[in-house]
């Protein structure tokens, strides 16, 4: 049997090893600033490997108590994402040329969960001998995929960005249906924005925006879906 005093004893031990362990939990690391391909730039800088394809190199400033990174990149035209890890500041991809990218960081620390992600930016991947660049394509704000509206007095607003390596954005073609083939609703629309368009009410629609630039380049917004209340 353990003596009174020799169990105190074990336990003040215990109490003061357990204090000494159990420091707080590691900060969480905060989000790269990214730095090159520069946000909308005609990417020209990239190593050519061939017609089809180049090799870009990604750089970004480190985030606050992060030790590692990933790098996610996505195709705008086909929505196809590849994912680099880094343990620097810095990574390179092959990617298909005269094509438009979108890429962010997400910062990672071994000592805690917590993950933060950089602002998005987009860039022009560009092809031989390329002059003038497409759109990118526009950037569906409202309604998004899978949403859920609710119309006033039967109307809503659709909303979507725009923007374009050469700056030189000139219109939009809108459709809305209740098909996967919606029709021309607004031709040559030079806002951002599309307000009071008549829907009915419990309905599935599909809608999409075509970007146009001075040069008659144009981009798909591709497909998105949402519901009526």
């Amino acid at each position: 049997m353990i003596k009174r005093p020799f169990l105190y004893l074990i336990i003040l031990l215990s109490t003061v090893l357990l204090s000494c362990g159990g420091g707080k939990e590691a900060p969480a690391p905060t989000a790269a600033t990214l730095s090159s391909p520069a946000n909308n730039e005609a990417c020209t800088t990239g190593t050519v490997l061939n017609d089809t394809d180049s090799r870009i190199s990604f750089s970004w400033i480190a985030g606050a108590n992060a030790d590692s990174y990933e790098l996610i990149v996505t195709n705008l035209l086909t929505q196809a994402q590849q994912i680099q890890s880094s343990n620097t500041t810095s990574a390179e991809l092959t990617l298909k040329r005269n094509t438009p990218y979108s890429w962010y960081i997400i910062s990672k620390s071994s000592k805690n969960p917590t993950t933060a992600n950089s602002p998005t930016w987009k860039f022009y991947n560009a092809g031989p001998a390329t002059t003038s660049y497409p759109p990118y394509p526009a950037e569906i704000i409202s309604p998004t995929m899978g949403q859920r509206i609710s119309p006033s007095n039967g109307r809503i607003s659709l909303q979507w960005r725009g923007s374009d390596a050469d700056n030189d954005l000139l219109n939009y073609d809108v459709y809305l249906g209740t098909t996967t083939t919606p029709a021309l609703i607004r031709s040559q629309h030079t806002s951002s924005t599309l307000s009071d368009v008549a829907v009915n009410s419990n309905t599935t629609y599909y809608w999409k925006v075509i970007t146009r630039d001075a040069k008659g380049n144009t981009s798909d917004s591709g497909l998105f879906e949402f519901r009526t209340n």
